[in-house]
């Protein structure tokens, strides 16, 4: 197992716990600056905001069914980048993920 990604792999996991578990991983990291860690905590940040943009329209539909759908959705993608990052993995999660790497690019960015 590479060291360099067991250092961010502590980042990594935190960042998939809710919006603040994000906001503590890229503290975590931010003296290392760890490619791995900051891999994560960009697909984490997309998940986490897409899902309170997309709960923000939910509730106007107010669907038991839909509003299922779109929480089953989101916890996929968690759980999904929960177990790349204890994997040692940098796989984008499905559908999103490349996207989310593009869009917040600046999140890990080199000085």
């Amino acid at each position: 197992m590479n060291t360099k990604n067991n250092k961010g792999k502590t980042a990594a996991i935190v960042a998939y716990l809710t919006i603040f578990g994000t906001i503590i991983a890229f503290f975590l990291n931010f003296d290392d600056r760890n490619k791995f860690a900051y891999f994560h905590i960009r697909q984490a940040l997309g998940i986490q905001l897409s899902f309170y943009f997309t709960i923000f329209f939910i509730g106007y539909f107010q669907s038991i069914m839909i509003s299922i759908a779109f929480y089953l959705f989101f916890a996929v993608l968690s759980f999904y980048g929960l177990v790349t990052a204890i994997n040692n993995k940098t796989i984008p999660v499905p559908l999103l993920g490349e996207y989310f790497q593009k869009l917040f690019k600046i999140v890990g960015e080199e000085k």
